[in-house]
């Protein structure tokens, strides 16, 4: 893959640039290619046939995309988008009027931090990834403007958005300029940063000299129409066109089954991977997340992450945390202390012992029923009552400090690990507590497909009120406040990626535990005090983990290979040194 200057790019240097020819420019996850500045249909077709493997080109701006398509229909196909257009040079109109974002700025893209902070983004959000250097040194010319969003407090990139000058790459004479790749970090509390860089990108490209402002977007992300239309963009009929390759599979394939479209988003990325790869998928039931797997002779059918591969035996041991716990200790694993519930003074003795104690069922998963912080007798009452409410039989841990973290091993191998935090708003200084839960719930379910809300129960209001605060409550310009004690995707948790932080002695603590339970597939959860430090406590197993919201890390890739090794190192894009492959 290249990594120099974009090809065919006009210089920039003084005075007027002269239209260039056959311009392809190169972006690292794929080519921009300017279909207006190639004379010859047969040589535009042939340059989009050269696609590299794992890239996703794109070709804008043919006056015939249905010609263009013509000269090699089974390779072409005319992609479902919509571009969209925004004058710059236009009179009034408030749509990119400047309005700061509270706790964030917009700023150019700047070195190799930068760069693997915008490839994360473009993981979460399913984007092909382009390698630093490819983005660095496009940073570094006219043709090119990265911006990201660094949340101030965090100080941490939590958007991007990526500008091409067409003047410079091309001397467009229209003077035209393009929008892509607009990431924002679904795990963010801060509203607004999509439209903040979209009207930083379209002022710069103004400043510039730039006419027009163009962007792509497809037919059926009506979020995002909405957004653009409200900026002051509006629909023009130019087409994009697309070479057929395993990432767009999904856009020249046909829709759908209905039941594929009703698979939740743990069955779904599962199924979609499987169907890049040539596997056979049979939905056997939508609502289960049941699927059939075939490939050549080989047949496997999965619930989500659980496969025929987990034994019946297996998944007992997970059922139960009590059984957990007493395997993994006897392999020498550091568990909480813990004592099954009995709803009389030993249970408030034991409280009094440990301090402060997790109350959770003994059975059940996705955060039900656990009350987290649990410190007075009466507490503890409504604690149990709550837990029995999922399962008869209910557990007391002592509460350890530190991070909950969540690491996914997959054939004994680890292949993710991810810091998980409770769900936590931050104030604008306007609203109440409850609309800025009722906010941030909307988000998550956004960027969850449905899996990730905040609930506002007994659980809410008891954590609002240990801080001293209510539902009423109005929050200063930029506090965060967290409004729930267990961090769980289920009710609103977020989740960060730390594979390359993981001490060893957790990674091969969480080997061990896989081996112990006879787990192919597993997550393993722990308390850590540090990520990168070797102090840890098991507190459980989870024999079907969700395999999604751990970008960049391939997690539903290497289930598939586990599940059909020959399937195994198809192309698909580029990945971070960091992040590619990591096995412990």
């Amino acid at each position: 893959m290249a990594t120099g200057p974009p090809r065919a790019v006009a210089p920039g240097a003084g005075g007027a640039l002269s239209v260039q020819r056959d311009v392809a420019l190169e972006c690292g996850w794929g080519r921009v290619v300017f279909g207006q500045t190639f004379a010859d249909d047969h040589a535009l077709a042939a340059e989009l046939r050269a696609e590299e493997l794992g890239q996703r080109d794109v070709c804008l701006y043919h006056p015939e995309a249905h010609v263009l398509v013509s000269r090699a229909p089974h390779e072409l196909f005319v992609d479902p988008s919509y571009t969209y257009r925004r004058r710059l040079d236009d009179e009034g109109g408030d749509g990119l009027v400047h309005r700061p974002l509270a706790g964030v700025v917009i700023r150019p893209l700047d070195g190799a931090d930068d760069a693997e902070a915008v490839n994360r983004l473009y993981a979460r959000a399913g984007m092909v990834l382009a390698p630093s250097e490819v983005i660095e040194a496009n940073q570094g010319s006219e043709v090119f403007s990265y911006l990201v969003a660094e949340d101030v407090a965090r100080q941490a990139v939590v958007g991007t958005v990526t500008g091409i000058d067409h003047v410079q790459a091309f001397g467009d004479p229209d003077g035209g300029a393009s929008l892509w790749c607009l990431a924002v970090d679904s795990q963010s509390s801060r509203p607004g940063v999509g439209v903040a860089l979209v009207s930083a990108l379209a002022r710069e490209m103004g400043q510039r000299g730039c006419r027009q402002l163009d962007l792509s977007v497809m037919h059926d992300n009506g979020p995002a129409i909405s957004l653009y239309e409200k900026l002051g963009f509006t629909r023009v009929p130019v087409f994009c066109v697309k070479r057929k390759n395993p990432i767009n599979e999904p856009l020249f394939s046909g829709p759908l089954t209905a039941d594929h479209r009703a698979l939740n988003p743990y069955a779904r990325i599962i199924a979609d991977e499987a169907r890049r790869r040539g596997i056979g998928v049979a939905v056997v039931d939508a609502e289960g997340g049941f699927l059939r797997l075939t490939h050549g002779g080989r047949q496997i059918v999965t619930r989500e992450s659980l496969s025929q591969l987990t034994s019946g035996v297996a998944v007992s041991w997970c059922d139960d945390k009590r059984v957990t716990r007493r395997l993994v200790s006897s392999a020498g694993l550091h568990v909480a202390k813990g004592r099954s519930a009995t709803g009389d003074d030993a249970d408030v003795e034991f409280l009094a012992e440990v301090g402060e104690l997790v109350v959770k069922p003994a059975r059940g998963e996705q955060g039900a029923g656990i009350s987290v912080g649990v410190n007075d007798a009466a507490s503890l009452r409504r604690a149990v009552e709550r837990a029995r409410a999922h399962c008869d039989d209910v557990l007391l841990e002592q509460r350890c400090p530190g991070d909950d973290l969540r690491v996914v091993v997959i054939g004994h191998e680890v292949v993710a690990a991810a810091v998980r935090r409770p769900a936590t708003v931050v104030g604008d200084g306007r609203h109440r507590v409850s609309d800025l839960i009722a906010a941030q719930s909307r988000r998550r379910a956004a960027a969850t497909g449905g899996e990730s809300t905040i609930p506002v129960d007994d659980v809410t209001l008891d954590t609002l009120a240990a801080e001293g605060r209510s539902l009423d409550d109005i929050l200063d310009d930029g506090v965060s406040l967290a409004v729930q004690r267990t961090a769980n995707l289920h009710t609103g948790g977020t989740i960060h990626d730390v594979t390359a932080r993981l001490h060893p002695t957790v990674a091969e603590a969480a080997v061990r535990a896989s081996r112990v339970l006879d787990l192919p597939v597993t997550g393993l959860d722990f308390l850590v005090p540090a990520v990168d430090g070797p102090d840890y406590v098991f507190i459980e197993a989870n024999e079907r983990p969700g395999l999604a919201n751990h970008e960049p890390q391939p997690t539903v890739q290497r289930f598939l290979d586990l599940l059909f090794p020959s399937t195994a190192g198809l192309p698909r894009g580029w990945t971070p040194a960091a992040a590619a492959s990591r096995s412990i």
